[in-house]
Protein backbone atom coordinates (compact mmCIF):
# COMPACT_ATOMS: atom_id res chain seq x y z
CA UNK A 1 0.00 0.00 0.00
CA UNK A 2 1.01 3.47 -0.67
CA UNK A 3 1.47 5.91 2.15
CA UNK A 4 2.87 8.70 0.64
CA UNK A 5 0.37 11.87 0.85
CA UNK A 6 0.80 15.28 -0.05
CA UNK A 7 2.33 17.16 -2.72
CA UNK A 8 6.17 17.15 -2.77
CA UNK A 9 8.08 20.28 -2.90
CA UNK A 10 11.27 19.88 -3.19
CA UNK A 11 14.45 23.67 -3.58
CA UNK A 12 14.14 22.40 -7.36
CA UNK A 13 10.90 22.64 -8.04
CA UNK A 14 9.80 25.49 -6.09
CA UNK A 15 7.59 27.94 -8.26
CA UNK A 16 5.77 30.95 -7.05
CA UNK A 17 1.99 30.26 -8.17
CA UNK A 18 2.67 33.42 -10.39
CA UNK A 19 3.46 32.92 -13.87
CA UNK A 20 5.17 36.41 -14.16
CA UNK A 21 7.33 37.94 -11.35
CA UNK A 22 8.79 41.51 -12.73
CA UNK A 23 12.15 42.17 -13.60
CA UNK A 24 14.61 45.20 -14.18
CA UNK A 25 14.03 44.91 -17.76
CA UNK A 26 9.96 45.10 -17.34
CA UNK A 27 10.54 48.33 -15.59
CA UNK A 28 12.84 50.45 -18.28
CA UNK A 29 10.40 49.05 -21.00
CA UNK A 30 7.65 50.12 -18.32
CA UNK A 31 5.71 47.20 -18.83
CA UNK A 32 4.22 46.96 -15.55
CA UNK A 33 1.34 48.78 -15.64
CA UNK A 34 2.28 50.41 -11.74
CA UNK A 35 2.61 53.39 -10.59
CA UNK A 36 3.98 53.59 -7.53
CA UNK A 37 6.65 50.95 -5.67
CA UNK A 38 6.36 50.11 -2.50
CA UNK A 39 9.68 49.69 -0.96
CA UNK A 40 8.97 48.09 2.41
CA UNK A 41 11.31 47.06 5.40
CA UNK A 42 10.74 45.82 8.60
CA UNK A 43 12.61 47.01 11.95
CA UNK A 44 13.79 45.09 14.98
CA UNK A 45 10.58 45.62 16.68
CA UNK A 46 8.35 44.06 13.73
CA UNK A 47 6.97 47.61 12.70
CA UNK A 48 6.24 47.39 8.80
CA UNK A 49 7.59 50.38 7.27
CA UNK A 50 7.86 51.95 3.56
CA UNK A 51 8.81 54.59 1.34
CA UNK A 52 6.30 54.92 -1.44
CA UNK A 53 8.13 56.16 -5.07
CA UNK A 54 6.87 57.01 -8.47
CA UNK A 55 7.85 54.59 -11.20
CA UNK A 56 9.61 56.62 -12.96
CA UNK A 57 12.62 58.05 -10.20
CA UNK A 58 12.30 53.93 -9.42
CA UNK A 59 13.13 53.13 -13.04
CA UNK A 60 16.52 56.39 -12.78
CA UNK A 61 17.28 54.58 -9.45
CA UNK A 62 17.57 51.13 -10.51
CA UNK A 63 19.84 52.56 -13.52
CA UNK A 64 22.08 54.20 -11.37
CA UNK A 65 25.44 52.96 -10.32
CA UNK A 66 24.62 51.98 -6.36
CA UNK A 67 20.71 52.04 -6.25
CA UNK A 68 19.14 52.99 -2.98
CA UNK A 69 17.28 55.25 -0.72
CA UNK A 70 18.46 57.45 2.33
CA UNK A 71 17.05 56.48 5.54
CA UNK A 72 18.23 57.01 9.15
CA UNK A 73 19.97 54.71 10.67
CA UNK A 74 17.47 55.12 13.78
CA UNK A 75 14.61 53.65 11.26
CA UNK A 76 16.00 49.96 12.47
CA UNK A 77 15.12 50.58 15.83
CA UNK A 78 12.60 53.59 16.51
CA UNK A 79 9.73 52.45 18.74
CA UNK A 80 7.14 55.46 18.13
CA UNK A 81 9.49 58.08 18.36
CA UNK A 82 11.22 56.60 21.26
CA UNK A 83 15.09 56.03 20.69
CA UNK A 84 16.20 52.79 22.09
CA UNK A 85 20.13 52.64 24.14
CA UNK A 86 22.36 52.75 21.36
CA UNK A 87 20.46 54.52 18.58
CA UNK A 88 20.38 58.04 18.03
CA UNK A 89 19.02 60.49 15.16
CA UNK A 90 23.18 60.72 13.53
CA UNK A 91 23.70 58.62 10.12
CA UNK A 92 22.05 57.39 7.67
CA UNK A 93 22.40 53.82 5.75
CA UNK A 94 21.84 52.98 1.89
CA UNK A 95 18.32 50.99 1.45
CA UNK A 96 19.09 49.23 -1.62
CA UNK A 97 16.20 47.38 -3.64
CA UNK A 98 16.57 43.54 -4.48
CA UNK A 99 15.25 43.09 -7.71
CA UNK A 100 14.53 39.26 -6.80
CA UNK A 101 12.17 40.75 -4.32
CA UNK A 102 9.68 42.58 -6.67
CA UNK A 103 5.88 41.87 -7.21
CA UNK A 104 2.99 43.21 -8.55
CA UNK A 105 0.57 43.92 -5.17
CA UNK A 106 -2.84 43.69 -5.06
CA UNK A 107 -4.86 44.88 -2.38
CA UNK A 108 -2.44 47.55 -1.01
CA UNK A 109 -3.39 50.39 -2.78
CA UNK A 110 -5.63 51.72 -4.89
CA UNK A 111 -4.22 50.37 -8.10
CA UNK A 112 -1.59 47.61 -8.02
CA UNK A 113 1.79 48.42 -6.65
CA UNK A 114 5.01 47.00 -7.28
CA UNK A 115 6.70 45.37 -3.90
CA UNK A 116 9.95 44.92 -3.57
CA UNK A 117 12.63 45.03 -0.45
CA UNK A 118 16.11 45.31 0.10
CA UNK A 119 18.93 45.31 1.98
CA UNK A 120 20.95 48.12 4.36
CA UNK A 121 24.11 48.87 3.41
CA UNK A 122 26.53 51.71 4.80
CA UNK A 123 26.46 54.80 3.00
CA UNK A 124 29.75 56.01 2.59
CA UNK A 125 31.80 52.51 1.38
CA UNK A 126 35.36 54.45 1.49
CA UNK A 127 37.85 52.42 3.28
CA UNK A 128 35.28 49.21 4.33
CA UNK A 129 35.81 45.94 2.92
CA UNK A 130 31.95 45.11 2.57
CA UNK A 131 29.20 47.36 2.70
CA UNK A 132 26.55 44.86 4.85
CA UNK A 133 25.43 46.32 8.09
CA UNK A 134 25.08 44.07 10.89
CA UNK A 135 21.77 44.74 11.60
CA UNK A 136 20.08 44.27 8.71
CA UNK A 137 17.43 41.06 9.33
CA UNK A 138 17.33 40.17 5.37
CA UNK A 139 21.42 40.37 5.16
CA UNK A 140 21.60 37.92 8.36
CA UNK A 141 19.12 35.45 7.13
CA UNK A 142 20.41 35.62 3.53
CA UNK A 143 23.72 34.83 5.14
CA UNK A 144 22.72 31.97 7.07
CA UNK A 145 20.48 29.99 4.11
CA UNK A 146 23.95 30.79 1.66
CA UNK A 147 26.53 29.05 4.23
CA UNK A 148 23.98 26.10 4.49
CA UNK A 149 23.49 25.63 0.76
CA UNK A 150 27.02 26.57 -0.04
CA UNK A 151 28.66 24.85 2.83
CA UNK A 152 26.69 22.10 3.97
CA UNK A 153 24.87 21.53 0.66
CA UNK A 154 21.15 21.59 2.94
CA UNK A 155 18.32 23.81 1.98
CA UNK A 156 15.05 24.56 3.89
CA UNK A 157 11.29 25.14 2.64
CA UNK A 158 9.52 27.25 4.59
CA UNK A 159 5.62 27.80 4.54
CA UNK A 160 4.09 30.11 7.27
CA UNK A 161 0.41 30.07 8.89
CA UNK A 162 -0.93 33.93 9.50
CA UNK A 163 -2.94 33.61 12.42
CA UNK A 164 -5.11 37.25 12.79
CA UNK A 165 -8.10 38.59 14.19
CA UNK A 166 -10.75 41.14 12.44
CA UNK A 167 -12.13 44.14 14.91
CA UNK A 168 -14.74 46.28 14.95
CA UNK A 169 -12.98 48.60 17.03
CA UNK A 170 -9.68 49.69 18.78
CA UNK A 171 -10.72 51.52 21.90
CA UNK A 172 -12.27 49.43 23.26
CA UNK A 173 -11.17 46.43 22.03
CA UNK A 174 -13.97 44.59 20.18
CA UNK A 175 -14.53 41.68 17.78
CA UNK A 176 -15.75 41.74 14.40
CA UNK A 177 -17.77 38.73 15.09
CA UNK A 178 -18.08 35.73 17.53
CA UNK A 179 -17.34 31.92 15.80
CA UNK A 180 -16.63 28.83 15.87
CA UNK A 181 -13.35 27.14 14.94
CA UNK A 182 -13.89 26.35 10.96
CA UNK A 183 -17.63 26.72 11.23
CA UNK A 184 -19.14 27.99 8.10
CA UNK A 185 -20.76 29.90 9.65
CA UNK A 186 -17.93 32.63 10.28
CA UNK A 187 -17.98 33.18 6.55
CA UNK A 188 -21.75 33.98 5.78
CA UNK A 189 -22.42 35.26 2.32
CA UNK A 190 -22.54 38.93 2.21
CA UNK A 191 -21.40 39.22 5.46
CA UNK A 192 -17.96 41.35 5.78
CA UNK A 193 -15.79 38.62 7.04
CA UNK A 194 -16.70 36.36 4.09
CA UNK A 195 -16.15 39.86 1.41
CA UNK A 196 -12.70 40.06 3.82
CA UNK A 197 -11.35 36.68 3.33
CA UNK A 198 -12.36 36.45 -0.38
CA UNK A 199 -11.01 39.73 -1.14
CA UNK A 200 -7.74 39.10 0.68
CA UNK A 201 -7.19 35.83 -1.67
CA UNK A 202 -7.97 37.19 -4.36
CA UNK A 203 -5.42 39.52 -3.69
CA UNK A 204 -2.71 36.94 -2.62
CA UNK A 205 -3.38 34.89 -5.68
CA UNK A 206 -3.08 38.26 -8.00
CA UNK A 207 0.03 39.02 -6.16
CA UNK A 208 1.38 35.35 -7.02
CA UNK A 209 1.60 34.86 -3.29
CA UNK A 210 1.04 30.62 -3.22
CA UNK A 211 -2.13 30.58 -1.39
CA UNK A 212 -3.03 27.30 0.15
CA UNK A 213 -6.33 27.46 2.45
CA UNK A 214 -8.29 30.23 4.20
CA UNK A 215 -10.19 29.36 6.86
CA UNK A 216 -12.08 30.62 10.64
CA UNK A 217 -9.99 30.01 13.75
CA UNK A 218 -11.28 29.83 17.20
CA UNK A 219 -11.12 33.33 18.99
CA UNK A 220 -13.58 35.49 18.31
CA UNK A 221 -13.15 37.88 14.83
CA UNK A 222 -10.13 35.09 14.21
CA UNK A 223 -8.91 33.78 11.00
CA UNK A 224 -6.23 32.31 9.02
CA UNK A 225 -4.26 32.00 5.80
CA UNK A 226 -2.26 29.19 4.96
CA UNK A 227 0.73 29.98 2.22
CA UNK A 228 3.19 27.75 0.50
CA UNK A 229 6.47 27.04 0.98
CA UNK A 230 9.42 28.92 -0.43
CA UNK A 231 13.17 29.03 0.17
CA UNK A 232 12.97 31.23 3.77
CA UNK A 233 13.91 34.73 2.20
CA UNK A 234 11.24 34.78 -0.17
CA UNK A 235 8.90 32.88 2.35
CA UNK A 236 9.87 35.55 5.23
CA UNK A 237 9.41 38.47 2.33
CA UNK A 238 5.89 37.14 1.55
CA UNK A 239 4.55 36.86 5.04
CA UNK A 240 4.85 40.69 5.45
CA UNK A 241 3.39 41.06 1.90
CA UNK A 242 0.50 38.60 2.84
CA UNK A 243 0.31 40.67 6.31
CA UNK A 244 -0.05 44.15 4.41
CA UNK A 245 -2.63 42.74 2.35
CA UNK A 246 -4.72 41.49 4.70
CA UNK A 247 -4.09 44.92 6.98
CA UNK A 248 -5.19 46.89 3.59
CA UNK A 249 -8.24 44.84 2.68
CA UNK A 250 -9.80 44.67 5.93
CA UNK A 251 -9.17 48.49 6.12
CA UNK A 252 -11.05 48.86 2.96
CA UNK A 253 -14.22 47.71 4.78
CA UNK A 254 -13.98 49.43 8.00
CA UNK A 255 -12.13 46.70 9.76
CA UNK A 256 -9.02 47.02 11.77
CA UNK A 257 -6.43 43.68 11.43
CA UNK A 258 -4.25 42.45 14.80
CA UNK A 259 -1.70 40.04 14.60
CA UNK A 260 -1.24 40.17 18.46
CA UNK A 261 -1.26 36.98 20.20
CA UNK A 262 -3.76 36.63 22.42
CA UNK A 263 -6.08 39.79 22.74
CA UNK A 264 -8.57 37.56 24.59
CA UNK A 265 -7.51 35.23 27.41
CA UNK A 266 -10.84 33.70 27.06
CA UNK A 267 -10.26 31.99 23.88
CA UNK A 268 -7.08 31.02 21.31
CA UNK A 269 -4.42 33.33 20.50
CA UNK A 270 -3.14 33.86 17.42
CA UNK A 271 0.46 32.29 15.93
CA UNK A 272 2.73 32.61 13.16
CA UNK A 273 3.42 28.97 12.60
CA UNK A 274 6.18 28.24 10.11
CA UNK A 275 6.23 24.62 8.65
CA UNK A 276 9.98 24.04 7.41
CA UNK A 277 11.58 21.14 5.46
CA UNK A 278 14.98 20.35 5.78
CA UNK A 279 16.77 18.97 1.95
CA UNK A 280 20.38 17.66 1.50
CA UNK A 281 21.67 15.24 -1.28
CA UNK A 282 23.61 13.73 1.62
CA UNK A 283 20.63 12.30 3.91
CA UNK A 284 17.07 10.12 2.44
CA UNK A 285 14.33 10.36 4.16
CA UNK A 286 12.33 7.19 4.90
CA UNK A 287 8.86 6.83 6.16
CA UNK A 288 8.60 7.25 10.08
CA UNK A 289 12.44 7.83 10.30
CA UNK A 290 14.01 11.33 10.58
CA UNK A 291 17.10 11.49 7.97
CA UNK A 292 20.59 12.51 9.28
CA UNK A 293 19.52 16.16 8.73
CA UNK A 294 16.08 16.05 9.79
CA UNK A 295 17.80 14.53 12.94
CA UNK A 296 20.53 17.19 13.44
CA UNK A 297 18.42 20.54 12.62
CA UNK A 298 15.69 18.82 15.17
CA UNK A 299 18.63 18.89 17.71
CA UNK A 300 19.91 22.14 17.27
CA UNK A 301 16.60 23.81 17.05
CA UNK A 302 15.65 22.25 21.03
CA UNK A 303 19.41 22.69 22.00
CA UNK A 304 18.82 26.28 21.60
CA UNK A 305 15.47 26.70 21.66
CA UNK A 306 14.91 28.94 25.52
CA UNK A 307 17.04 31.67 23.64
CA UNK A 308 15.47 31.39 19.97
CA UNK A 309 12.13 32.50 21.58
CA UNK A 310 13.45 35.94 22.65
CA UNK A 311 13.03 36.65 18.72
CA UNK A 312 9.93 34.12 17.80
CA UNK A 313 8.12 35.31 21.19
CA UNK A 314 9.26 38.84 21.38
CA UNK A 315 7.08 40.60 23.51
CA UNK A 316 5.35 40.41 27.20
CA UNK A 317 2.29 39.43 25.17
CA UNK A 318 3.69 36.56 23.39
CA UNK A 319 3.45 34.74 26.97
CA UNK A 320 -0.26 35.31 27.29
CA UNK A 321 -0.28 32.99 24.27
CA UNK A 322 2.29 30.25 25.70
CA UNK A 323 0.54 27.95 27.99
CA UNK A 324 0.06 24.19 28.58
CA UNK A 325 -3.05 22.54 28.03
CA UNK A 326 -3.97 25.54 25.46
CA UNK A 327 -2.85 24.36 22.16
CA UNK A 328 -0.13 26.44 21.92
CA UNK A 329 2.80 24.28 21.68
CA UNK A 330 3.15 24.17 25.62
CA UNK A 331 5.77 24.91 27.63
CA UNK A 332 8.58 22.04 27.34
CA UNK A 333 11.17 22.32 24.83
CA UNK A 334 10.43 18.94 23.22
CA UNK A 335 8.70 17.39 19.78
CA UNK A 336 5.98 15.25 18.84
CA UNK A 337 4.15 13.38 15.86
CA UNK A 338 1.28 15.01 15.11
CA UNK A 339 1.29 16.66 18.32
CA UNK A 340 0.15 20.73 19.10
CA UNK A 341 1.14 20.36 22.51
CA UNK A 342 4.73 20.03 21.73
CA UNK A 343 6.61 23.79 20.50
CA UNK A 344 7.45 21.37 17.43
CA UNK A 345 5.31 19.36 15.78
CA UNK A 346 6.27 16.92 13.55
CA UNK A 347 3.29 16.27 10.37
CA UNK A 348 3.44 14.00 7.77
CA UNK A 349 5.76 11.31 9.30
CA UNK A 350 5.34 8.54 7.20
CA UNK A 351 5.19 10.34 4.10
CA UNK A 352 8.57 11.27 2.92
CA UNK A 353 8.21 13.67 0.26
CA UNK A 354 5.52 15.91 2.28
CA UNK A 355 7.32 15.61 5.77
CA UNK A 356 8.05 19.10 7.37
CA UNK A 357 8.02 20.45 10.99
CA UNK A 358 5.51 22.57 11.88
CA UNK A 359 7.10 25.45 14.73
CA UNK A 360 4.48 26.74 17.04
CA UNK A 361 6.72 28.92 18.90
CA UNK A 362 6.39 31.99 16.45
CA UNK A 363 4.38 34.38 16.90
CA UNK A 364 2.69 37.74 14.61
CA UNK A 365 4.79 40.06 16.89
CA UNK A 366 8.26 38.53 15.53
CA UNK A 367 9.72 39.98 12.82
CA UNK A 368 10.19 37.03 10.44
CA UNK A 369 13.32 37.01 8.65
CA UNK A 370 15.11 37.19 13.02
CA UNK A 371 12.70 35.00 13.57
CA UNK A 372 14.27 32.56 10.77
CA UNK A 373 17.37 33.56 11.26
CA UNK A 374 17.35 32.43 14.74
CA UNK A 375 15.80 28.92 14.10
CA UNK A 376 18.03 28.20 11.07
CA UNK A 377 20.56 29.53 12.16
CA UNK A 378 20.49 26.83 15.58
CA UNK A 379 19.52 24.38 13.29
CA UNK A 380 23.07 24.98 11.20
CA UNK A 381 24.94 24.62 14.18
CA UNK A 382 23.27 21.23 14.79
CA UNK A 383 23.78 20.08 11.14
CA UNK A 384 27.37 21.66 11.12
CA UNK A 385 28.32 19.29 14.68
CA UNK A 386 26.32 16.24 14.08
CA UNK A 387 24.59 17.25 17.10
CA UNK A 388 23.03 14.31 18.56
CA UNK A 389 19.23 14.50 18.70
CA UNK A 390 18.57 13.70 22.85
CA UNK A 391 14.41 14.30 22.93
CA UNK A 392 12.37 11.44 22.21
CA UNK A 393 9.28 11.76 20.39
CA UNK A 394 6.16 12.75 22.25
CA UNK A 395 3.60 11.15 20.17
CA UNK A 396 1.36 9.42 22.78
CA UNK A 397 1.11 11.86 25.48
CA UNK A 398 2.40 15.52 25.30
CA UNK A 399 5.63 16.79 28.06
CA UNK A 400 3.26 18.76 30.38
CA UNK A 401 0.92 15.36 30.48
CA UNK A 402 4.39 13.71 32.24
CA UNK A 403 5.94 13.27 35.33
CA UNK A 404 9.10 14.64 35.80
CA UNK A 405 10.74 11.01 35.78
CA UNK A 406 8.75 10.42 32.53
CA UNK A 407 9.90 13.71 30.95
CA UNK A 408 13.58 12.85 32.15
CA UNK A 409 13.30 9.19 30.29
CA UNK A 410 12.14 11.10 27.65
CA UNK A 411 15.30 13.73 27.24
CA UNK A 412 13.09 16.73 27.82
CA UNK A 413 14.76 19.20 30.38
CA UNK A 414 14.59 22.54 29.70
CA UNK A 415 11.40 24.88 29.23
CA UNK A 416 10.27 27.58 27.13
CA UNK A 417 10.80 30.72 29.02
CA UNK A 418 7.63 32.08 30.81
CA UNK A 419 8.19 35.59 30.34
CA UNK A 420 9.62 37.84 27.48
CA UNK A 421 12.49 39.06 30.27
CA UNK A 422 13.59 35.28 30.88
CA UNK A 423 13.61 35.06 27.08
CA UNK A 424 15.67 38.04 27.14
CA UNK A 425 18.17 36.57 29.97
CA UNK A 426 18.98 32.86 28.00
CA UNK A 427 19.84 34.95 24.95
CA UNK A 428 22.23 36.58 26.41
CA UNK A 429 23.41 33.74 28.34
CA UNK A 430 23.42 31.62 24.83
CA UNK A 431 26.86 32.40 23.22
CA UNK A 432 26.60 30.14 20.45
CA UNK A 433 23.38 31.66 19.11
CA UNK A 434 24.55 35.23 19.73
CA UNK A 435 27.57 34.03 17.56
CA UNK A 436 24.88 33.10 14.61
CA UNK A 437 23.17 36.09 14.77
CA UNK A 438 26.01 38.55 15.48
CA UNK A 439 27.06 40.43 18.92
CA UNK A 440 25.83 43.98 17.29
CA UNK A 441 22.42 42.73 15.93
CA UNK A 442 21.84 40.67 19.89
CA UNK A 443 22.71 43.97 21.72
CA UNK A 444 20.66 46.31 19.57
CA UNK A 445 17.56 43.84 19.48
CA UNK A 446 17.83 43.23 23.37
CA UNK A 447 18.23 47.14 23.69
CA UNK A 448 15.07 47.99 21.61
CA UNK A 449 12.46 44.96 23.09
CA UNK A 450 13.32 46.44 26.34
CA UNK A 451 12.26 49.76 24.54
CA UNK A 452 9.23 48.20 22.94
CA UNK A 453 8.19 46.57 26.25
CA UNK A 454 8.00 49.51 28.83
CA UNK A 455 6.10 51.68 25.73
CA UNK A 456 3.45 48.47 25.32
CA UNK A 457 2.92 48.41 28.64
CA UNK A 458 3.26 52.20 29.99
CA UNK A 459 -0.63 51.99 30.51
CA UNK A 460 -1.18 51.08 33.99
CA UNK A 461 -5.50 49.65 33.04
CA UNK A 462 -5.43 46.48 31.26
CA UNK A 463 -8.16 47.36 28.53
CA UNK A 464 -5.70 50.43 27.83
CA UNK A 465 -2.69 48.48 27.49
CA UNK A 466 -4.72 45.98 25.09
CA UNK A 467 -5.66 49.14 22.99
CA UNK A 468 -2.11 49.99 22.46
CA UNK A 469 -0.96 46.31 21.84
CA UNK A 470 -3.26 45.73 18.85
CA UNK A 471 -2.86 49.32 17.72
CA UNK A 472 0.94 48.53 17.63
CA UNK A 473 0.59 44.77 16.30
Amino acid sequence: MEYTHGITYTPDNIKSTTTFRPTLKNIADNTLGVSYVHLYWVDLANTRRSRIIPIEYFRELMQSRRPGVHIAKVGLGLVYLMMPEGFSGLGEYLYTPDPRTMRVLQGVSRDNVLGVFGRFEEKDARGRDSVEVSLCPRTLLGRIIDEAKNAHATEFLVGFETEFILLKSTDPVVPSNVHQWSSTTALLLGSPEANILTEIGDALRGSGIPLQLLHAEAAPGQYEVATGPLNPLDAADTLIFTREIITHVAAKHGLRVTFAPRPFMNSAGSSAHAHVSVHSPKSTKTANVLSTHEKAFLAGVLEHLPAIAAFTLPTYASYKRVADGAWSGGTYVSYGTENREAPVRLTNSASPSSRRFELRFIDGTANPHLALAAVLGSALVGIKTDMVLESQDCKEKSAAEMTGAERLAMGITKRLPLSVEEAAKNLRGDKILTRVMGEDMVRAFLSVSKTLGEALRQETDEEAQLTRLVEFY
